[in-house]
């Protein structure tokens, strides 16, 4: 198997898809959205970024993050917010599901699956790509009719600034086409 290089590139924005082990619906569970949003804001405090646009669906996170200048770390970050995530949720919660003699050796939960997928956003067009990829998700996922109908992402935030109308998504059905590690 061909080794999988990350872009590394300081300050830069990049797009992530994050997928709980097996495709565990653990985020039908509306306290563990907030546990993992607590435990977002605490790790942008111990190793700052920004993030720009997020959404929690049942099955796996999608957000958009800018580093810091000089700083390309986001694979740090990530494994924080996993570890302290997996630790504040219950023991019953991480012994549900099979713990492989891999996953025993290298000390990984039953949480989340080892790894992520990023994408470093190239340009305008793909950062709006992005945008519209995050918060049309639960449409998507036949979750709802309305991405203002999903209560956690950022799509609220983004109509409060005028950047989408508060309709956007209802009327159209937006295919999206590449990779978006889901």
């Amino acid at each position: 198997m061909a080794d999988y290089v990350r872009s590394r590139k300081p300050g830069g924005a990049f797009f992530f898809t994050v997928v709980t082990f097996q495709r565990r619906r653990l985020f039908e569970d509306l306290r563990k959205c907030e546990t993992l949003i607590n435990i977002i804001v605490a790790v942008q405090q111990e190793l700052p970024f920004t993030m720009d646009a997020w959404v929690i669906l049942p099955d796996h996170i999608h957000s958009l993050w800018t580093l810091p200048p000089e700083d390309s770390d986001y694979s740090k970050r990530w494994g924080l917010i996993k570890a302290k995530f997996s630790k504040a949720v219950s023991r019953k919660e991480s012994r549900s599901a099979r713990l492989t003699g891999s996953r025993i050796r290298h000390r990984e939960s039953t949480i989340w699956q080892r790894r992520f997928w990023e994408h470093q956003i190239r340009d305008e067009k793909d950062l709006q790509l992005h945008l519209n990829y995050i918060h049309f998700n639960p449409v998507k996922h036949g979750l709802v009719k309305s991405p203002a109908q999903w209560p956690y992402s950022s799509f609220q935030e983004y109509v409060q600034r005028g950047l989408y109308p508060a309709n956007w998504g209802e009327q159209v059905s937006l295919e999206f086409s590449g990779d978006f590690g889901e």
